[in-house]
Parts: structure tokens; C-alpha cells; sequence
């Protein structure tokens, strides 16, 4: 085998991965410039997006010890906590590619491009090149174990400087700690050349699955960065049965049918040839992922749901073994995670865009294994893995020591502070409120570098935030622990979904709290009687930058603590019990 364990980042600077991490600057992009839906066949290299990582650009964390008693009330309008919860999903109207382009994006919002939830899923564009295979594509799509999604997220990530990130010293041997927590399957047999060769099968899937199309390549196998192609090779003696010539045209991002996350991802051809191919260059005995870090990996969320997340899914079976081939490669962006990646590979990642060498497999996917946003079907999954085992595999990366919430100490609330739109105007009085209660509170915002913020998260039992990407961090916190989404004003429930299914799938009690026009601030700048508070639905049928204005752009949190204070009761009440159970076990 010739791996070679070195860092492939083309021209870049690697010494930058290893420099000390500075606290995230969060800026506004105009993009009205840039049309969403035109396909983008090359790597852009004049893309600077950067992280929007937790929710702003000022401030720090703090802790909060005083207490001042608060008035007590019945809460007649707090979402019941149950597990059978669910709130019906209402869907917006598709955005143009002039509003997509035209808005401006907000950093440290997720669900500012959440709300762009198209009505019906594109489907998959037909080429000429497919066409000779999307019959049989079709035929073999049941079949698949990449399943299909129910729901397509337009939202742009925001830009910021070019932060550079310091690794933990914890990674260095994160790679055996995971493998000791999380099961995995030895060794993944690669096609043999003694094996009876199989009637043939198109090479990619464009059917079965609504948010990626992928492909799998098993013989010899020939990745060419410099041209984006990955190309099978006929064997010797093959026949129509057990091979064809095909040509796909792939963006390996999980998000095909948004134009605006696509259009900026480089096209991957992936095709069969019964006569010359590249020589190879580099011989691999492990297989290879092709896969695109650019899209929406600007925000934090997304950076989980659309690569961390696929990549545990489609990686940790191979227990290291594995090349990970990237391409529109951001170094700023790998730094960030790059404890993940050496917990995932045993080897440097190859930034494919840039390489000119020709790397030789006997296996290898375009496109990441994807079920759904934040979320892992352990019928479909490798080793039937769940968000569960994502967690543990998360803690474990980032050294974190706390895998539940039943250690001996007053329980610890972490409450995500945001720098500027949908705050918690009255921070102070809900720290006193949750004291009150019981907590030990921690305000924090979050930083670029994962590490820090993780290791605050896993340090509390409870996470409470108004809907937003830090909520993302309840993976770090312990399982059996608590999370607390707020929901502001507008008729934007059925958004809390991204977090509502997930932390539940976590192990994590998942409550949810709507508020009153009286606690947003909405009502220091309408009437009452203003179509703002009677006619959501309305405000929503005048389009996306109606919406976006009225409840995003303008809108902070006042929690009525008499109103919230039954919901930090429930919380806290089901960490003593799990406390009090685990005691008596």
C-alpha cells in the first residue's frame, strides 16, 4: 500500500491548522450579485465563506451566582414535554433564485435560511450521459442503504474571517479511545479478483435518496483529482452482463436539490471504460470517500448535519482504514474539525482538487451515506449505529470525561447567549430565575474553536437557547441531560424539528417553549392588533424577505419568568430523578 501520511493540502499553508485559534468575528455577505441556480461545474476559488460558528461576534462566557426571588405562576401555554410530542410541519413557499441570491445573510442564524423550505422536492436533473443508466438506477434503488430524507434546507452560511484552529493534544490518541467506545466492523472485504463477477449494476443512484446522489465503485478504480473524475476500469474477459460504459456527472454534497447550496460544489464524473485510463500513480489497499466540505458548511449546524454527521455514518465502519478524498477543500474549515477527521482516518485527508497524482482503489463512494438533517436511521445504518453512538463518538473525540448527567453535584445550566438578533434581553433575571430553581447557570456564546465550547457543554446537564445553530452543541452534552428550545414568534414551530427529533435520539429529555407576543420585542414596535401578531400565515404568504424581516431581522426574547419558570421546574426535576435513580441502581 502507499498511503502516504503526509498533509495534501495542495498550495495551502498547513502550519496554519496548527496556530492559535482566535474568537469568531461575524459579518454579513451581500450576495446579490451571485445567482444560486446556476450549476457550478469548477471549484470556485474565489469563495471565501467562513464560520458562523455558534451565534455572534461579542462577548464571552460568564457565570451567575446571586439569586433573587421571582414570582411563581401556572405556565397554561408551555409546550408539554412528552415524548410523543410533535408539532405539524408548516411549509413555506419555495424561494426564487433572485430571493436567494438578493438576501442578505445573517451570521449566526440558522434558521434564517431554514425557513426557505421548498414545497416539493426537485427532482434529479437528467443528463445525456445518465440516460443510458437511470432505468436500471432506478431498479436498484431499493436496495440502496444511502435513504431518502423528507425535508430540503435553503440557508446560505456566513462569512468570517479566516480563523485558524489549534488542536487539542487530546487527539492525539483520540483514534484508540473511539475505537475502544464504539463497535466497529474489522476489516471491509474489497472486490477480489478470484470472486465470480456479477451481472452489472449502474455505478451511481440518483432515485432513492431526495438530499444526495452517490456512487459506488468496486475493481479497479482510478481517482484523478486534477480532473474530478473517478473511473472504473474494465477487467479482462468482461462481457455486456457483467460490465457497461457509463458517465455520471455527481455533486457529493447532501443537498441536491437546494441549487443555492449547490452551486458552488465542483462536479465529480464518475465513469466505467472498457479501454485506456490514467496509470496509476498512487496504489491503495483501503478504500476511498469522495465527498464536498463547501455548501452550508459555513454554519455550525450545517457543518454537522451535511459532513461531520454523513462522515461518521459513512466512515466508522472501516475503523480508520479509509482515505477521505476531498474536494472544494477549505483548510480553515478542516482545521476547525480536525480532531473529527483523525478520529475518522487513520490517514492525511487529500485535498483532490489540487492533487495531480492518480490514486488507485479497489472501492470507492462518491457522496456521503445521508438519512435525514441531525439524524441517523439505525435500521439503514452500518453496525445499526444511532445518534447515541455519534455522541459517545463525539465526547470521545474531544476528550470529554462526562457520558451522563448522574455525577454528585448541583445541576448546571448552560444558556446560549446571542450577539444580536433573537436574544435574551432579560439574561440576568432568567439567570436569577433558574438559580432560583436550583441551577448553577453558565451564559456563554460560544467560540470558533469546538474544543472550549465543548468542553462547557459537557460540563452542564442542561442546554437552554432560543432556536439557532449553538443549540447544535447538545451533542457534547451528557446523555440523559436536558434540552430547553425556545421558539420565538411567528408561527416558526415547525422549525424546532432540527432539534426537537435529534436531542431525543441523543438520550436527552427535549423540552420546548413557545413564547407570547408579550416576550418578544416585537410588541415595543407594532399594535397589538397589527397583522405582524394576528396573521403569521399572511406575513409568510408575501415571501421569504417578508418573513425574514419581520420576525428574524427585528425580533429579541423577553422570557416572562413567571410564565417560564414550570419549564426550568421540569428540567431540573428530571435531572434529580435520573440522579436519584442511578443512585438507587
Amino acid at each position: 500500500m502507499n498511503c502516504p501520511f503526509r498533509s495534501d493540502l495542495g498550495v495551502q499553508d498547513r502550519n496554519a491548522l496548527s496556530k492559535e485559534g482566535s474568537k469568531a468575528e461575524v459579518l454579513e455577505k451581500d450576495e446579490a450579485n451571485t445567482s444560486p441556480s446556476g450549476p457550478d461545474s469548477g471549484r470556485n476559488v474565489e469563495d471565501t465563506g467562513r464560520d458562523e460558528t455558534f451565534v455572534g461576534d461579542s462577548g464571552g462566557g460568564a457565570s451567575s451566582t446571586a439569586a433573587n426571588p421571582g414570582a411563581e405562576g401556572g405556565n397554561k401555554d408551555v409546550v408539554p414535554a412528552k415524548d410523543d410530542d410533535a408539532t405539524t410541519a408548516a411549509v413555506l413557499p419555495p424561494v426564487s433564485s433572485e430571493e436567494a441570491a438578493n438576501s442578505t445573510q445573517e451570521s449566526g442564524v440558522l434558521e434564517d435560511e431554514e425557513l426557505q423550505v421548498q414545497e416539493a422536492v426537485a427532482k434529479a436533473p437528467s443528463r445525456k450521459s445518465n440516460e443510458s443508466a437511470a432505468a436500471a438506477a432506478a431498479a436498484a434503488a431499493s436496495s440502496s442503504s444511502n435513504g431518502s430524507s423528507t425535508s430540503v434546507v435553503h440557508s446560505d452560511p456566513a462569512i468570517l474571517p479566516a480563523p485558524v484552529q489549534q488542536i487539542p493534544p487530546t487527539t492525539q490518541d483520540v483514534k484508540t479511545l473511539a475505537d475502544q467506545q464504539i463497535p466497529a466492523v474489522p476489516k471491509v472485504n474489497q472486490a477480489d479478483s478470484k470472486t465470480p463477477a456479477q451481472e452489472w449494476k449502474p455505478l451511481c443512484d440518483l432515485t432513492s435518496n431526495r438530499r444526495i446522489d452517490w456512487c459506488e465503485l468496486d475493481g479497479d478504480v482510478r481517482v484523478l483529482g486534477a480532473n474530478a473524475s473517478v473511473t472504473l476500469v474494465a477487467p479482462p474477459g468482461a462481457d455486456e452482463r457483467t460490465f457497461r460504459e457509463e458517465s455520471w456527472r455527481i455533486k457529493p454534497y447532501p443537498r441536491k436539490a437546494d441549487p443555492n447550496a449547490m452551486r458552488k460544489i465542483r462536479v465529480v464524473t464518475v465513469q466505467s471504460v472498457s479501454g485506456e485510463a490514467p496509470a496509476c500513480t498512487d496504489q491503495h489497499d483501503v478504500p476511498a470517500l469522495v465527498f464536498s466540505d463547501r455548501g452550508y458548511t459555513g454554519n455550525y449546524f450545517h457543518a454537522y448535519t451535511d459532513v461531520i454527521l454523513p462522515l461518521f455514518l459513512t466512515a466508522r465502519q472501516y475503523s480508520g482504514e479509509v482515505l477521505l478524498l476531498v474536494t472544494d477543500f477549505q483548510m480553515w474549515w478542516l482545521g476547525k474539525f480536525m480532531p473529527v477527521f483523525k478520529s475518522i482516518s487513520n490517514y492525511e485527508v487529500i485535498d483532490l482538487d489540487h492533487d495531480p497524482r492518480v490514486h488507485c482503489f479497489r472501492h470507492v463512494q462518491v457522496g456521503l451515506t445521508s438519512h435525514a438533517d441531525f439524524s441517523i436511521d439505525p435500521r439503514r445504518a452500518p453496525n445499526g449505529y444511532s445518534m447515541l453512538d455519534f455522541t459517545k463518538f463525539m465526547r470521545t473525540t474531544y476528550g470529554l470525561p462526562r457520558a451522563n448527567t448522574t455525577q454528585s453535584r448541583r445541576p448546571r445550566l448552560l444558556v446560549i447567549a446571542r450577539a444580536r438578533t433573537r436574544r435574551f434581553v432579560n439574561m440576568e433575571e432568567i439567570v436569577r430565575g433558574a438559580e432560583k430553581v436550583g441551577f448553577e447557570v453558565v451564559v456563554s456564546e460560544g467560540e470558533h474553536e469546538v474544543a472550549p465550547f465543548a468542553e462547557i457543554a459537557n460540563s452542564c446537564d442542561a442546554i437552554l437557547g432560543v432556536h439557532g445553530a449553538g443549540l447544535t452543541n447538545m451533542v457534547f452534552v451528557p446523555t440523559g441531560g436536558v434540552v430547553i428550545q425556545v421558539v420565538p414568534l411567528g408561527g416558526l414551530e415547525f422549525v424546532a424539528s432540527y432539534f426537537r427529533g435529534p436531542s431525543r435520539d441523543m438520550g436527552l429529555r427535549y423540552l420546548e417553549y413557545r413564547i407570547t407576543p408579550e416576550e418578544s420585542t416585537l410588541i415595543d414596535q407594532y399594535p397589538r392588533d397589527h397583522i405582524i401578531f394576528t396573521d403569521p400565515e399572511g406575513v409568510k404568504s408575501k415571501g421569504w424577505d417578508s418573513l425574514k424581516a419581520a420576525y428574524l431581522d427585528k425580533q429579541d426574547v423577553r422570557l416572562d419568568m413567571k410564565r417560564f419558570r414550570p419549564t426550568l421546574k421540569k428540567a431540573i426535576s428530571h435531572l434529580r430523578k435520573a440522579k436519584a435513580n442511578a443512585g438507587g441502581n
